[in-house]
């Protein structure tokens, strides 16, 4: 599946989730932030797939990374977009 096409399955999916935010659940969903290890290890592993040296292994983590990373980030998009609709309350 490419890319945008994982990002509009998962904005489809993960729509009713919106449903549970509150400011605290939105707020904590835009705050999440990799850790220092996985971030240099995406890091390492991005480098390498530029370079065409993933063994088989790195290629399946890298590409678990990718799709956590795409998930994150609908949901972060979701909660900004929550927190902008509910400023007032």
């Amino acid at each position: 599946m490419q890319n945008g096409a994982t990002i509009a399955v998962l904005d489809e999916i993960l729509e009713p989730v919106t449903n549970a935010f509150s400011r605290d659940v939105a707020q904590a969903l835009v705050n999440i932030k990799a850790g220092e290890a996985a971030q240099t290890r995406i890091a390492d592993l991005a480098e390498k797939c530029n370079e065409g040296r993933l063994t088989t292994a790195e290629q399946a983590e890298y590409e678990s990374y990718v799709q956590a990373v795409d998930m994150i980030s609908v949901l972060q998009a979701k909660a900004r977009a929550w927190m902008a609709q509910h400023r007032a309350a």
